[in-house]
C-alpha cells in the first residue's frame, strides 16, 4: 500500500506597494465620470441651488429694493400672503389655465405623435411643420393671438358674428381669457411634445405590433395596449414637465393685453404674474419670495399627483 505525500503548502504572494503613478492612474479612472458630470451639478449649485436657498431666506425677512434686509418676520409674509385675496385668484387662475392647455396639449400631442409613426409621405416635412410653433417668439404668438381674440373686431368674434353668436369678450370673462391664454400654449408646445413622443414610439419594437396583429388586436387596442406602455417613461417625462411649465407660465399672460397686470379684476392673474408684481411693482421681494416658494409647493404637490394619475393609467393599458 502506498501513500502521497501531502502537497506542499503555498504561500500566497504578497502584492508589490503601488507606485505614485500607478495610484494617480487608479484614482484618475474613478473620477473621470464624476468630473465628467461635475460642470452640470456646479453649474446648478450656482443658477438654481444657491437662489432656491437665499429665496428661502428672503421670504423669511422683511426685504425690500431700496432699504434691503430690514429684518426677521419668520412666516409674516406666509400669513400676508395667504391672507391676500389676489393670491388665491390667482391659484384659481393658473390651475385653470394649466387644466385648459396640459390635458389637451398632452392628448393632441399624443394623436399628432401616432399620425407622423406611420408611413406617410414626405415625413421630414409633416414633422418640421409640428415644431415651427415651437420656434415662433411668445412675443409674436401673442400679438397674432391678440388680433384673433380681440373683444371687438377681433377674427373669431367676426366668425361667431357671421352665424348670429353673440361676441365673445375674452377679455372680460375669466373662463373666456383662460381659453384664449391656453390656446396660445397649445400652439407653442403641442408640436414639441408631439416630437417628443415620436421618438419614444419609434423606439417601440415593431414585433409587438405585428404580434398584436397576430392576436387580432385593432388599431385602438394597439395604442392602447402596445404604444401606450411603451412610451411609458417618456409620457411621465411630458406630462411633468407640461405641469411645472403649465402652472408657471408668464409671458402668454404678461402679454395678453398692453398692462401686463393680469386684467383690471385679475381675470387672468397667474402665480408667477402674481410673484412679479410683488417684487418689481411693490418692491416687496419678501413676500415675493414667499410666493415663489408657495408655488414651488403648488407644482410639486401637482407633479406628484400627475405621476401617480400616469403610473396607473399605464398600469392599466398594459393590462
Amino acid at each position: 500500500m502506498t501513500t502521497t505525500s501531502a502537497a506542499p503548502s503555498r504561500r500566497p504572494r504578497s502584492r508589490a506597494p503601488l507606485t505614485g503613478r500607478q495610484r494617480f492612474a487608479n484614482f484618475s479612472y474613478r473620477a473621470t465620470p464624476y468630473v465628467y458630470i461635475s460642470p452640470f451639478f456646479i453649474l446648478f449649485a450656482v443658477v438654481g441651488l444657491f437662489p432656491l436657498v437665499y429665496t428661502a431666506y428672503v421670504s423669511l425677512h422683511e426685504w425690500s429694493l431700496v432699504g434691503g434686509d430690514a429684518g426677521w418676520n419668520g412666516l409674516d409674509n406666509y400669513a400676508s400672503v395667504l391672507g391676500d385675496r389676489k393670491f388665491w385668484i390667482a391659484l384659481r387662475n393658473s390651475v385653470s389655465i394649466f387644466l385648459l392647455s396640459s390635458v389637451p396639449q398632452i392628448i393632441f400631442a399624443l394623436l399628432i405623435a401616432s399620425a407622423l409613426d406611420t408611413n406617410l409621405r414626405a415625413k421630414t416635412f409633416w414633422r418640421m411643420g409640428v415644431l415651427l410653433p415651437y420656434v415662433v417668439a411668445p412675443v409674436a404668438v401673442a400679438l397674432i393671438f391678440g388680433q384673433l381674440f380681440a373683444d371687438q373686431f377681433g377674427a373669431i368674434n367676426n366668425l361667431l358674428g357671421t352665424f348670429g353668436i353673440p361676441p365673445v369678450r375674452w377679455h372680460v370673462d375669466p373662463l373666456s381669457s383662460h381659453v384664449a391664454i391656453a390656446t396660445m400654449v397649445n400652439f407653442r408646445w403641442t408640436g414639441y411634445n408631439s416630437l417628443v413622443l415620436l421618438a419614444a414610439m419609434q423606439a417601440i419594437p415593431r414585433d409587438y405590433y405585428e404580434a398584436a396583429v397576430i392576436d387580432g388586436a385593432g388599431r385602438i387596442r394597439q395604442f392602447l395596449s402596445v404604444t401606450i406602455p411603451g412610451i411609458r417613461p417618456t409620457l411621465i417625462f411630458v406630462i411633468i414637465t407640461s405641469t411645472i411649465g403649465g402652472l408657471q407660465i408668464f409671458d402668454e399672460p404678461r402679454l395678453y393685453d398692453q398692462f401686463g397686470q393680469g386684467g383690471s379684476d385679475s381675470q387672468w392673474l397667474t402665480l408667477t404674474l402674481y410673484l412679479y408684481n410683488l417684487g418689481w411693482d411693490r418692491f416687496d421681494f419678501g413676500k415675493a419670495s414667499a410666493v415663489a416658494w408657495l408655488l414651488f409647493l403648488v407644482i410639486a404637490i401637482f407633479g406628484l399627483i400627475n405621476l401617480l394619475l400616469s403610473r396607473r393609467i399605464s398600469t392599466e393599458g398594459t393590462r
